[in-house]
């Protein structure tokens, strides 16, 4: 015999599976359960992992950021995924160098077309730009391309005096796009402008009985750091291009003489040639990422790196 169960103890059944689903959903399926729209928060895109970086500490809750050239790309090279090119049609706020990044010089405009309506942060305003200082080897170039490579250094960010202008032009970007946030950008920005002077003042302390004031990088990224410490940097390479034979022989002859034993690579390029720079001089090669996300943690860890080899 066939025990069929009552009208009413299959709707009691129904129910409690519902709220079971229901349950399940909520737990392993976060779209399902309602929740703060991702839609209500201010889209932001930066240029670059450090712009990020301050674009998440002054939105804070606020906003939702992304970045065009991830961990690892190269800014010479890099060019967008459809997917990114799609998020920034939906964005409100790009925050660009604004500095000559390669990327942004290939790029920018045609992503401002993409979303008339999207505001642009120049995280550069205010921040006097240094011309690149990267040793020339001008027997290797004729003059006009001497001047071709004439450009400022776009690496201003490495200088946290230069970060502590980034953090105001990107919480007067933010409150332009989101007047309603405008009181809450501005607690952030008062946080974070404190926590970039004492940054400043751990780096100074650091470097404070360094006699030794010279280091050597393959690519030219941290001449503004250099600059605000009275470091100097000696670079081997030039806008990511490949040494001549020539040009080998020179940086390995400069840093003999200078007695460097160090040479700072940058993850974004091939280590090849430094290696065997390395190798000629009977020393190593140390990895310094200007284009870390985390950029207090980062400046922390180049400091601490740039000391040890100057000692």
């Amino acid at each position: 015999m066939t025990i069929r169960p009552s009208r009413k103890t299959h709707v009691i059944f129904s129910a409690r599976s519902i709220a079971a689903l229901l349950l399940l959903c909520a737990v392993f399926l976060p779209g399902c359960a309602s929740k703060q729209p991702a839609s209500d928060k201010i889209r932001v895109i930066a240029s670059i992992e450090p712009l990020a970086w301050f674009a998440e500490r002054i939105g804070g809750d606020r906003v939702a950021v992304s970045v065009m050239i991830p961990a690892g790309g190269n800014p010479h090279t890099y060019e967008p995924t459809p997917r990114q090119m799609a998020d920034v049609s939906n964005a409100a706020l790009f925050v660009k160098a604004g500095s000559g990044v390669e990327f942004e010089l290939d790029w920018m405009q045609r992503l401002v077309d993409l979303n008339k309506s999207m505001t642009v942060c120049n995280a550069s305003e205010g921040v006097t730009l240094l011309p690149m200082s990267a040793e020339k080897h001008e027997h290797e170039e004729s003059a006009e391309e001497h001047h071709d490579h004439g450009n400022f250094d776009p690496h201003f960010w490495l200088s946290p005096a230069n970060a502590r202008l980034i953090a105001k032009n990107v919480e007067r970007s933010l409150a332009a796009v989101d007047p309603a946030g405008k009181e809450y950008y501005a607690a952030n920005a008062t946080v974070l402008d404190k926590e970039l002077q004492a940054l400043d003042g751990e780096i100074r302390a650091q470097l404070g009985g360094v006699k030794n004031r010279r280091f050597l990088v393959f690519h030219p990224a941290w001449g503004y750091f250099a600059h605000e410490y009275g470091l100097e940097q000696i670079a081997a390479e030039e806008e990511g291009k490949t040494l001549t034979p020539r040009q080998m022989e020179a940086v390995i002859e400069q840093a003999r003489s200078a007695g460097i034993r160090v040479v700072f690579v940058a993850p974004q390029f091939s280590s090849a040639q430094a290696d065997a720079i390395a190798g000629d001089i009977g020393g190593q090669t140390v990895t310094v990422d200007p284009l870390a996300r985390d950029y207090a943690a980062n400046l922390r860890k180049a400091t601490a790196a740039f000391v040890r080899s100057m000692q």
